[in-house]
């Protein structure tokens, strides 16, 4: 998948905006301020329809305008496709293919693969467990349909069993039978859930430990570790069977809480070095180091599910590493051929220095 053209009107901070890229390397330049990550965004938008920073789709629409547009011209193998996004302020978003409109957004996840590597990926490690399973989602997502189906019917049912406890808490009532009613789609759509989330981490262990080894010259041992409550007790022949009682015995604490206190919803990764926290005992390089590794490993893990080859989004990379690093880096991504590049810069002379020195076909926009 290759974007060769990207057009934005009232996006943010560009009222009118036009790039023809190259199939590699593109780079853009260009003072703080200036709306650099913005492009990335943009091009982040395309793949998963919704801003990497957590925007409200509202929120970017340019000061004083009506709505924002973002047009792409893809190249899909043997043809062409149109993705327009265009977002009134008056009425909700619409995502076309091809002139067509998608009924859902879920429609169109995984029809442009894409990972983002910026400075907010340290909030990974430092935030709680709901930006890490936001993660996990997301790479899933990309790589398998169903798994989104389940994920958002999950969601669905875990909020309606949530107002019906907070219902019965401020009613002085409790109905243990109606709120059984959501026994059965809970567990469904949660082990499902579980088993996917599971078998995804296993597989992108190793690869995380390949790239850290490459990228860091270091020889410690990093895990990502996948935390459920499903995974003391879960019995593969009968699937269901143990959240259904993980349901069953929290109940009194569900009630006291008004929430549901256990399920998928309350899964969490944690990254680990040589056994230990990483968050704990890392150094800042270390950490850098290890998030680009997991980065790397997710277009991995995309590429390997859909023969696709995501997009790579760079915002500020040499925050993260020094110059030879950051080398390194693309010349591995394009070693491994992990498709289109799209790097954001302050300075223009580093950005061509590093681009000249891989010697790929590139493009740096001035901004």
């Amino acid at each position: 998948m290759i974007i060769n053209k990207l057009a934005l009107i009232n996006f943010k901070n560009h009222s009118e905006q036009s790039f023809y890229f190259s199939p590699q390397i593109n780079c853009f330049v260009g003072n703080n301020g200036v709306g650099k990550t913005n492009i990335l965004d943009a091009l982040h938008y395309l793949s998963v329809g919704k801003s990497f920073l957590g925007n409200s789709d509202l929120n970017n629409v340019k000061s004083d305008e009506d709505f924002f547009v973002i047009e792409s011209e893809i190249q899909n193998e043997e043809k062409e496709d149109i993705i327009k996004i265009l977002q009134p302020k008056e009425s909700k978003k619409v995502i076309k293919k091809n002139d067509k409109s998608y009924d859902r957004l879920a429609d169109h996840i995984g029809y442009l693969p894409s990972v983002m590597i910026s400075p907010y990926d340290s909030n990974l490690i430092s935030d709680s467990g709901e930006s890490r399973r936001k993660f996990l989602d997301a790479m899933i997502s990309q790589t398998d349909s169903s798994y989104l189906f389940d994920l958002i019917q999950y969601q669905k049912t875990i909020q309606q069993r949530n107002a019906l406890l907070k219902y019965f808490a401020k009613n002085r009532t409790f109905d243990k039978d109606s709120l059984e009613i959501y026994d059965d789609p809970i567990s469904n759509f949660g082990t499902r859930i579980f088993e996917k989330r599971k078998d995804f981490v296993e597989k992108l262990n190793p690869i995380v430990q390949h790239f850290y080894e490459i990228i860091s010259g270091g020889k410690e041992i990093v895990n990502v570790i996948y935390e459920s409550h499903l995974l003391d007790g879960f019995d593969s022949a009968q699937p269901n069977s143990f959240f259904k009682e993980l349901l069953s015995s929290s109940i009194d604490k569900d009630r006291a809480l008004t929430y549901t206190s256990k399920g998928t919803h309350k899964d969490d990764l944690l990254f680990e070095m040589n056994g230990n926290s990483i968050k704990k005992i890392g150094s800042q390089g270390q950490q850098k180091s290890f998030l680009i590794s997991l980065k790397l490993a997710q277009i991995n893990r995309i590429k390997e599910l859909t023969g696709k080859s995501p997009i790579l989004l760079l915002d500020d990379i040499f925050d993260k590493l020094d110059d030879s690093r950051v080398s390194q880096l693309i010349e591995l991504v394009n070693k491994e051929s992990f498709g289109q590049i799209f790097i954001t810069d302050t300075h223009k002379e580093r950005t061509e220095n590093v681009v000249r020195r891989i010697n790929e076909e590139s493009k740096v926009f001035e901004i």
